[in-house]
């Protein structure tokens, strides 16, 4: 599945010139975390978070005096940061280094980046381009979404393509069968932790309906 099957293409957002306050006051109306900058050609420029307002508020709090903060204070740096923050329009406070994914990308990849990088949602762009937004609560829609194809061939090759995929599934001696939705698992192996994880991808594939755990448990350098 790609991010154009379960992005929101109705995004709200709002040119630079925005004033801050204004832009608050857009998130606390509508419960949005979030809403991305863009220029009249609809180019994506950055967005603003609860977090960048947040930030706003944090260093508004009178720093307590301290002999080793006065010793390594940096006046330069903390001048550019107080501006930065405390800028009048979304332009000034917005975060410019945004991650964002295409339509053609894969809904795994993008929850990847959505972890790795710790965000909640993904503007999806087109040559720089702003046409849509995945939050996570897309991603969880597209975990949902009931798979085109549960036939026993499909779930035997979609098995076999996680096993492949994860280096630590490589199981020599485990094998499987699919029958009427069926997954039965047989074979040896000296791992709990890999017999565990083989079980948990044979129950994730879309159209099984039970897993059977017939793996035999060895004791590792016995087995021949």
């Amino acid at each position: 599945m790609k991010v154009r099957d379960v992005m929101t293409r109705k995004v709200t957002s709002v040119p630079a010139d925005t004033p801050v306050m204004a832009v608050a006051r857009l998130l606390a109306d509508r419960g949005i975390s979030a809403v991305p900058v863009t220029d009249s050609w609809g180019m994506l420029l950055g967005v603003v978070s609860e977090a960048d307002l947040i930030r706003r508020l944090s260093t508004s709090d009178a720093p307590e005096p301290s002999f080793f903060r006065a010793l390594f204070y940096d006046r330069e740096q903390a001048a550019a940061r107080y501006a930065a923050v405390h800028g009048a329009t979304a332009g000034d406070i917005m975060t410019r280094d945004v991650v964002t994914v295409t339509e053609e990308v894969t809904v795994e990849h993008a929850a990847h980046l959505l972890e790795t990088h710790n965000v909640r949602r993904l503007p999806v762009v087109q040559d720089g381009v702003l046409v849509g937004i995945l939050s996570r609560a897309d991603l969880l829609r597209a975990l949902l979404a009931p798979a085109k194809d549960t036939s026993d061939d499909a779930i035997r090759t979609a098995v076999a393509a996680e096993i492949a995929r994860l280096p630590w599934a490589d199981a020599p001696y485990v094998f499987f069968d699919v029958a009427n939705g069926t997954v039965t698992l047989y074979g040896f192996c000296h791992s709990v932790a890999v017999r565990r994880g083989l079980v948990a991808i044979a129950a994730g594939v879309p159209g099984v309906q039970k897993v059977e755990d017939r793996i035999t448990d060895v004791t590792p350098g016995r087995m021949v």
